[in-house]
């Protein structure tokens, strides 16, 4: 049975989440979460779409954490038609640290490929949680498709997400070292040379790779 006592401090934690100063908000999300009640996941959910510091996503991503998954998911998965990219990218990542494989098949092509950076690489590690045996390859064939894509830290997040895949990755990687494109060329270079050789380092594989593609095929040799 509920208290009065017990629904006064409940109503206080939801308030505080939107409070103005960030430390009162982290307390409130540690509170949730060391205290879970359904009761808080709806406002979890939606601090986390607004939330603008890290740290306080951090803990509000980790209070989520620490309820049923059966009352979780259904609402981070609605999250993720949200026009709100920060609201898409926090689902996605809430959703890898679940871990629950109910989310698979939420995660689409749209949001595999989506054209906000954040949405992307949260989706792509939610994808390498998620994914179903024998869904791998399936799951390499729009991966591979974001070679080349943006900066270091893109690219980075994407090599990491397609060794996830292990094998699964070695055949598209292969095939994506012909590319007519040079920069997705040397993004699958690095990326085959790191799942051959995960001890040769990201800045090392890269390095290499732009050697290739710079000197061709013979400059591996070289």
């Amino acid at each position: 049975m509920t208290t009065a006592n017990q629904v006064n401090d409940t109503a206080r934690v939801l308030r505080a989440l939107g409070a103005d100063d960030a430390s009162v908000r982290l307390r409130a999300a540690m509170t949730a979460g060391t205290g879970p009640d359904p009761s808080y996941i709806g406002t979890l959910v939606e601090r986390c779409a607004v939330e603008p510091d890290f740290q306080v996503r951090e803990l509000l991503t980790w209070a989520l954490t620490r309820h049923a998954p059966s009352a979780t998911v259904p609402v981070l998965v609605g999250e993720l038609r949200s026009e709100s990219a920060q609201a898409r990218s926090q689902a996605l990542h809430t959703l890898s640290k679940i871990g629950d494989r109910r989310a698979w098949p939420a995660i689409t092509r749209e949001l595999l490929t989506d054209a906000d950076d954040e949405v992307a690489r949260s989706a792509w590690r939610a994808a390498t949680v998620l994914v179903p045996e024998g869904e791998e390859e399936d799951l390499t064939g729009v991966l591979v498709t974001q070679l080349g894509r943006g900066g270091r830290e893109m690219r980075l997040s994407l090599s990491r997400a397609l060794i996830a895949l292990g094998e699964a990755a070695g055949p598209v990687l292969r095939t994506a070292t012909k590319d007519p494109d040079p920069e997705v060329r040397q993004h699958a270079l690095a990326t085959e040379r790191l799942l051959r050789d995960p001890e040769a380092g990201y800045e090392f594989a890269v390095e290499e790779a732009k050697r290739i593609v710079a000197l061709g095929p013979d400059g591996a040799k070289g």
